[in-house]
């Protein structure tokens, strides 16, 4: 058993924040923490209360999960069935695969409607003709020409077919890079198994993504949420019995290249990095959900962020813009607590 200070790290993306718990340092046997890779990123996952047997079982589960998931659904390297998806789609042919690759295609195509395909997963040539299928970021930024090739062949899921155990695709430009909601399916999956073992308090953290059950003791987890410029806190929040924290930022995956900064979270209205926002972090129960909507509400304008927000069912949302401003919607306001001093400037963003 591992007794770890109860600090857990979080991303939250939005340029937004990078999330961290800041659960307090106790020594005490009623909590375990555990850490592993996976996705590129640090796994964590806290408990509180359960047994010995159910944590190290619990574990050795989400462990064996996420490393299957990771070789089953990565974006670019061959081996998987997300790469023999893509071959067979470029190539005009069907893939034959289970009820479960096609119900988390199906879903993913439903949170992509809802987001007015601004959480686009099937722009994977346009993110590789960026550069980052790939572990170096460098530029220059592709010819604008391949961009607006792409951009015309306008891929979404909604050109995928499918069958009973089986999907093709009518638009062979279609490549399907599930990176924004990677994380949102596997903290799910993961949580599910915790409740299977019966642990009914934890957080399962991906690198700052997180969703988190139950309390920790008497009170409940505490959050914290980073600035997009450094590592500190700004604010922090209580998940609430059930809940899944995600941000989208443009800070992680980026490149510099004639002192402009590009970074990998691509609008596929314009084919180049989203703009506007430098990170947004939003609530939902439903860890895919908050994925999705976290990368959507990042790429949307501004006049279209209450909109998209309200189509994804999310009512607790932060975003950071461009010129460190704060917009909370209402709920989120009340929510958060703001650590910063002087404290940021923040706008009401209304979410009916």
């Amino acid at each position: 058993m591992k007794h770890l200070c109860a600090f857990v790290p979080l991303r939250l993306c939005v340029s937004l924040l990078l999330l961290t718990a800041l659960t307090g340092c106790e020594r005490t046997p009623a909590l375990y923490q555990d850490q592993f890779l996976a996705f590129g990123t640090v796994v964590s996952i806290s408990t509180w209360g359960a047994s010995e047997t159910q944590n190290r079982e619990a574990s050795r589960l989400i462990q064996e999960d996420f490393a299957a998931m990771h070789n089953t659904w990565h974006a670019w390297k061959s081996g998987g069935l997300l790469g023999e998806i893509n071959q067979n789609i470029a190539d005009g042919k069907p893939t034959f695969t289970s009820t479960e690759a096609i119900e988390l295609l199906q879903k993913s195509a439903t949170l992509s409607r809802q987001s007015n395909h601004l959480f686009n997963p099937a722009i994977g040539k346009l993110i590789a003709l960026w550069g980052f299928h790939g572990e170096a970021w460098k530029g220059p930024p592709p010819p604008q020409a391949e961009i607006d090739r792409l951009l015309k062949s306008a891929p979404t899921l909604d050109d995928l077919q499918f069958e009973s155990n089986s999907l093709s695709s009518r638009n062979p430009d279609v490549k399907i890079d599930l990176g924004g909601i990677a994380k949102g399916y596997a903290v799910d999956r993961a949580i599910q198994q915790l409740k299977r073992l019966g642990i009914e308090n934890a957080i399962v953290n991906t690198g700052g993504d997180l969703r988190a059950i139950g309390e920790r003791g008497e009170r409940n987890w505490n959050i914290g949420i980073r600035s997009p410029d450094n590592q500190q806190p700004i604010a922090s929040l209580q998940p609430e019995g059930d809940e899944s924290i995600f941000t989208s930022g443009d800070y992680e995956r980026m490149f510099l290249y004639e002192n402009r900064r590009y970074h990998h979270i691509i609008n596929p209205a314009t084919g180049w990095p989203a703009t506007g926002a430098r990170s947004v972090t939003v609530i939902h129960s439903d860890a895919m959900t908050a994925d999705a909507a976290a990368t959507a509400l990042l790429i949307a304008p501004t006049d279209q962020r209450a909109t998209i927000a309200q189509q994804m069912g999310i009512k607790n949302l932060l975003i950071i813009d461009e010129q460190g401003t704060l917009h909370l919607s209402q709920t989120m306001a009340k929510r958060i607590q703001l650590l910063e001093t002087p404290v940021p400037k923040t706008g009401e963003l209304v979410i009916r």
